[in-house]
């Protein structure tokens, strides 16, 4: 799964100990990540997800967002076996791939990156739009502007904004095919242009976005004001939770666009660059694509252990399966003979 040939220039590096030891510390990493990551990220995002569709009379706004990003983490944790247990040669975004069921414009990469995609602008986007609303919803708490109704409706919104923003991919993999027919593809098959603009829209403008949203949040909460003692806002904690998750989602999903970027810049270059490099930049885009797929279970967990009112609607949720009540429900026939 990793190989080390970025230590330098020759192919005798993979036989050096260290090489060794980094391939078996990073392939445990890995198994770690899919034997414990996946199955935790599958189970509690689907509990997120269902304990706040089956109490949705006390859905929040951050409620909203955290299920947005939840079925994000689905389609994350689904896709992780496939792209962290695909060949070494496969997974080298800056060279041609050796395998060719992997390689570029290929139908099983095009079918399994457009997803990985799609669920990246989600998670970013409703990272930095919860950031913004929840600044809203602390200056003015009680004009509605960010309220449950209009929240998931810009959810909605931002799933259609994040399948047209990955539309180009399929666009390049179309005209790759049938650009002996029609010559305006040939225009079209620049994978670098489309990367590049998916660095600056499905990265700069969220960052951007959630880093504008912290500072305003920070002015906010300097000032003392009589809205600070409003009963409309929102819970304390809901503070320490968004910071958690913006921090945890820019901090795991920021190698990877770096990586993309680097990529980017070397292959447009058009000039031959050093195999040192290009084997760096594809070992750092192994361990940043590890660390993205981190977020799916990590957010899930975040939301666990720091909001409060989640536990109440798990167990609510839980008490509606079938098996639920079925060691905690009362004998009421042995109660009534013990009273009497």
């Amino acid at each position: 799964m990793w190989g080390c040939s970025w230590l330098n220039g020759t192919g005798l590096v993979e036989e050096l100990p260290a090489c060794q030891d980094l391939q078996l510390v990073l392939l445990v990493l890995s198994l770690l990540g899919l034997l414990v990551g996946v199955p935790v990220g599958l189970c509690y995002n689907a509990l997120l997800v269902l304990a706040n569709l089956h109490s949705k009379a006390s859905m929040t706004m951050p409620d909203v967002y955290f299920v947005n990003m939840a079925v994000a983490g689905l389609v994350l944790s689904a896709l992780a076996p496939v792209h962290l247990l695909s060949p070494l040669s496969s997974r080298q975004v800056c060279q041609d791939s050796q395998w060719p069921l992997w390689s570029v414009g290929s139908e099983v990469h095009v079918a399994l990156q457009i997803p990985f995609n799609v669920s990246s602008l989600v998670a970013m986007y409703s990272t930095a739009l919860l950031s913004l609303d929840h600044y809203i919803e602390r200056a003015l708490p009680r004009t509605y502007m960010a309220s449950v109704y209009n929240t998931r409706h810009v959810c909605g919104f931002v799933w259609g904004g994040a399948l047209l923003t990955s539309f180009s991919s399929l666009l390049f993999y179309i005209c790759s095919h049938i650009s002996a027919r029609a010559l305006e593809c040939t225009k079209m098959q620049n994978a670098e242009a489309a990367d590049a603009m998916l660095v600056f829209i499905g990265y700069a403008v969220p960052a951007l976005a959630a880093l504008y949203a912290l500072v305003l949040l920070s002015r906010v909460r300097r000032e003392d004001t009589p809205l600070d003692r409003d009963e409309g806002r929102l819970e304390p904690s809901a503070h320490r939770l968004l910071v958690a998750t913006v921090c945890t989602q820019f901090g795991l999903w920021t190698p990877h666009y770096l990586t993309l970027l680097g990529c980017t810049v070397f292959v447009s270059r058009g000039k031959p660059v050093d195999a040192h490099y290009l084997g760096l930049v594809d070992f750092a885009k192994d361990v940043s694509k590890l660390l993205a797929f981190c977020s799916s279970f990590v957010t899930p967990l975040l939301y666990r252990y720091m909001n409060q009112s989640f536990p109440g609607k798990l167990r609510r949720l839980m008490k509606k399966l079938p098996w639920g009540n079925r060691h905690c429900s009362p004998d009421h026939v042995g109660v009534q003979q013990v009273l009497a």
